[in-house]
């Protein structure tokens, strides 16, 4: 923010009463005929808050105190709540938490693409707490005060916050926070890693540390001795994606179980797979019983990942195609296949984004398709959908605003009803809005 912004704020604070809240858990006021978006308020609650930024459409700020406390207060369980970026939601209460994101999920429907869902099913949820198999913890060493911070950024991203635990990483990595922080203080290249990724597999836990100069060997040997005395496994990554490698152990490998379906799936350490074990798992059995796929179904299953609904599809249906446009999970998901003996599971790379014209994986036409996009959502390809002759469609959602205008177009333009929808309670405490819809082919 420039120096003339800066001068322009308000100096004293503001009460504001609080109406809503927006999509990133932030509540909504109104200052006059403007709204402030407001860190820390609640719906209902009435609070003196201090204008941070000062935009043409809206203003933002920080609630400095409440006046009037909503009944749906609680008290944050982590002590770097407010500071920390990770969670926005931890003062909320976690059944109102789940009530706002089906809100958010309804609203968007109506706003943007004007549709209403048949049935709005009950919230999948799960445990609350060291839910997070997955992250990128930041690193800073901060020279004049000797210190090393490891975790996540800052709410406003520019610096990394300094914790010592975190109550939504696997329990397996959060109880090292503050011994990966004394360890990477005490390594010659304490200014050359900027990150580490967390990966948690059902039986193991690896980090990979990004370093941007060679380590030698004393910082070898510590990075080892830390590995066996922790039990997590240390790996590292000097370059690109491809250089990862073991350091200790020598060998590792990264898998989680569907037990539902008999399935094991591997995945490598930075490999995309959904943060949440026990929703993930929900989301699948959810996902199949909407399509409850036959003997005589051949699915396509669209932006596939390494085959997490691809596979599960293939205990059920005669044929299922997955596609996807990164390579090496397309490799994965092949390996995948192979490894828990599915036969009936083909897997094609491919930009789902551009026109895939006479590609193979379109041929001969499927009953049903199940899409998983990322937040831009599908818009590009749901021309191909209607085309594929498919009478149920499932929509797996990690942004409402694009599912929103997905479902417009395939209700609107191509003739599908929004037979039901509900909300997945993928990341608690945050404002992340994870939701499931299925369609069907209008008569």
């Amino acid at each position: 923010m420039s120096r003339r912004r800066r001068r322009e704020l308000p100096a004293e604070p503001r009460e504001l009463r609080i109406d809503d809240l927006s999509h990133d858990g932030r509540g909504v006021a109104l200052d006059g005929e403007k709204r402030v978006f407001v860190h820390g308020g609640l719906p209902g609650e009435s609070v003196r808050a201090r204008i941070t930024g000062r935009l043409r459409r809206y203003d933002e700020g920080e609630t400095l105190e409440v006046l009037e406390s909503s009944p749906d207060r609680v008290e944050p369980r982590c002590p770097h709540f407010g500071a920390c970026g990770g969670c926005s939601l931890q003062h909320l209460d976690p059944q109102r938490q789940i009530e706002y994101k089906q809100n958010t999920l309804v609203q968007n429907l109506a706003r943007i693409g004007k549709v209403t869902a048949g049935q709005l099913w009950p919230p999948l949820t799960g445990p609350s707490w060291g839910y997070r198999r997955k992250a990128r913890l930041s690193v800073r060493y901060v020279e004049k005060k000797g210190r090393v911070l490891v975790g996540f950024r800052e709410r406003y991203g520019r610096f990394v916050a300094d914790m010592q635990s975190c109550e939504v990483l696997d329990p397996r990595v959060a109880e090292h926070l503050a011994s990966l922080a004394g360890l990477i203080l005490g390594l010659d290249a304490r200014q050359s890693i900027p990150q580490i990724e967390v990966a948690c597999g059902d039986r193991i836990c690896v980090l990979v540390f990004r370093h941007l100069d060679a380590l030698g060997q004393g910082d070898l040997g510590k990075l080892a001795e830390f590995a066996r005395t922790s039990g997590l496994a240390v790996l590292l990554q000097p370059a690109g994606p491809g250089s990862v490698h073991c350091l200790e152990p020598a060998r590792v490998e990264l898998t989680y179980g569907l037990p539902e379906f008999g399935l094991e799936l591997a995945f490598g350490p930075l490999d995309f797979i959904q943060v949440n074990a026990d929703i993930n798992h929900s989301m699948i059995v959810r996902a199949l019983e909407l399509m409850d796929p036959g003997k005589g179904d051949r699915v396509l299953d669209l932006f596939c990942g390494l085959g997490n609904f691809t596979l599960p599809i293939a205990t059920r249906a005669a044929e299922v195609t997955g596609v996807e446009g990164d390579a090496s999970l397309v490799r994965r998901a092949r390996d995948n296949a192979a490894r828990n003996g599915l036969d009936n599971a083909r897997f094609f790379a491919a930009d789902l984004a551009e026109d895939p014209g006479s590609a193979p994986w379109l041929q001969g036409g499927y009953n049903q398709v199940l899409v998983d996009p990322p937040r831009s959502g599908a818009e590009f390809i749901l021309p191909h959908i209607a085309a594929s002759g498919a009478r149920r469609v499932v929509y797996v959602s990690c942004h409402p605003a694009s599912l929103a205008r997905d479902a417009g177009i395939l209700v609107h333009q191509f003739g599908f009803r929004l037979l039901g929808a509900g909300v997945m309670d993928m990341f608690p405490h945050t404002g992340h809005v994870e939701s499931i819809a299925l369609f069907e082919r209008g008569a």
